[in-house]
């Protein structure tokens, strides 16, 4: 693999790091505590509703101040400090959830939120390095190396935490809510460790200009001016981040609200735990693949036959009938989240102007994030206004297919060509 080998591994260790969160978190065990622990002697549908809304709003914030941060970040050379801040902050709020009483849900909901934040803006600054660590022409394979890792790690830690509740009499612990428990906390170690190597290996100094405090903040609003200015500019890059804002809306949902989903069809907890394993084992080679696929046919056709996929998955959970069809829908959504995710990501650094990573990632990351305001509030009134789990999962159709039609309309080659006009 082109590039400094001990970066680009230190680089992706991150992934391998915050995908606990991703996994244990976010897509396992607190939707599924939240419901039947936390929201104890809630109506389901209003527990959706109240999951969805804190989803929302994390990703609201993130919306609100990804972009400046970004652009301050940039300005001032600090884009790991940036990173430490908020996975620090993202990790010490996960373990706090060990802390949430039985029947708290609005307690569990604001630290849920909190770590959620934390673990977004800790992504801006994670993708925005990618360009420290990876050679152009090699930008693909290590994106989707990154995403690999990730479903590696965050299914092994995934994998003994679901044990432990499966099990919890064989590691010592007296009962499954005990054990989802304990699982936060070793999310929150986890995501801490492995996060050591890319602050420690991945340096983004490049420029002796390092104004700090005020200076730095009112130079990070000019230059994120100067950006909105400069998007105007690039008509590739607006419209692939219209389309990325409807797709990965649609992938960042399914993610999000799967296992409540399969729990208001009246699916079992233990059974959903176990089909979002198979996705995470599943989509450790299929992203790393998908990098290579990107390579022999282009990122963007890749895409499409990424988005297809889901638009086929959508359709087949509004049917679903049976347990298996939840775990077969598992292995398919890992043959092909890993490479969505990875390709968007390689995608738009090819669209970047040099110099302007954590700027231009910042929005990237609030488009996604503003995305994931709708999908899952949208998931959450569909399934109270008709009454009805099966029809909000249609609600996200709409999000995939406006995204491949934008796609369609971006030429890479042009946009790079944009990109580079902007060069320092």
């Amino acid at each position: 693999m082109q590039g400094n080998a001990k970066r680009i591994y230190a680089w992706a260790l991150y992934d391998w790091a915050n995908s606990a969160f991703a996994t244990t978190v976010m897509a396992g065990f607190f939707p599924a505590f939240f419901k039947q622990y936390w929201s104890s002697g809630v109506d389901e549908s209003l527990s959706t509703l109240h999951l969805g809304l804190a989803n929302s709003l994390s990703s609201a914030v993130v919306v609100l101040v990804a972009p400046l941060l970004g652009a301050i970040a940039d300005r001032s050379n600090r884009r790991r400090r940036f990173l430490a801040i908020f996975a620090f902050t993202g990790a010490l709020m996960t373990g706090c959830l060990y802390l949430v009483e039985q029947g708290d849900w609005p307690l569990a909901a604001l630290v849920y939120v909190l770590a959620t934040i934390g673990f977004s803006l800790a992504n801006t600054f994670y993708d925005s390095l990618l360009g420290f660590v990876a050679p152009r022409e090699n930008v693909d394979a290590i994106s989707a190396l990154g995403y690999g890792m990730g479903y590696l790690g965050g299914g092994l830690l995934f994998a003994a935490n679901l044990y432990a509740v499966l099990h919890p009499q064989a590691v010592g612990l007296s009962d499954p809510s005990e054990a989802v428990r304990w699982s936060f906390l070793s999310v929150a170690l986890w995501w801490m460790l492995f996060s050591l190597p890319i602050l420690l290996f991945v340096k983004d100094d490049v420029h002796p200009r390092q104004p700090s405090g005020w200076n730095a903040l009112v130079g990070g609003y000019r230059q994120l001016r100067e950006t909105l200015s400069h998007i105007r500019q690039l008509p590739h890059m607006l419209t692939f981040l219209l389309a990325y804002w409807f797709y990965i809306d649609g992938v960042d949902t399914v993610v999000r609200m799967a296992v409540d989903y399969g729990l208001s069809l009246g699916f079992g907890r233990d059974s959903l735990l176990t089909a979002l394993l198979v996705t995470q084992l599943v989509g450790f080679p299929s992203a790393i693949a998908f990098g290579t696929l990107g390579t022999r046919i282009g990122t963007r056709r890749s895409l499409f036959i990424g988005i297809a996929v889901y638009v086929g998955v959508t359709v087949w959970a509004y049917f679903i009938a049976a347990v298996w069809e939840f775990y077969a829908i598992a292995v398919v959504i890992g043959l092909v989240q890993g490479g969505v995710q990875a390709l968007s990501r390689s995608l738009y650094h090819r669209l970047i102007p040099p110099g302007k990573s954590a700027e231009f990632f910042g929005f990237y990351n609030m488009l996604g994030k503003s995305a994931a305001v709708l999908g899952p509030a949208l998931m959450g009134w569909t399934s109270v206004l008709l009454g009805s789990p099966r029809a909000s999962i249609l609600s996200i159709l709409v999000l995939f297919i406006a995204g491949a039609l934008l796609l369609s309309k971006v030429d890479l080659e042009q946009g790079q060509r944009e990109a580079q006009a902007f060069a320092p």
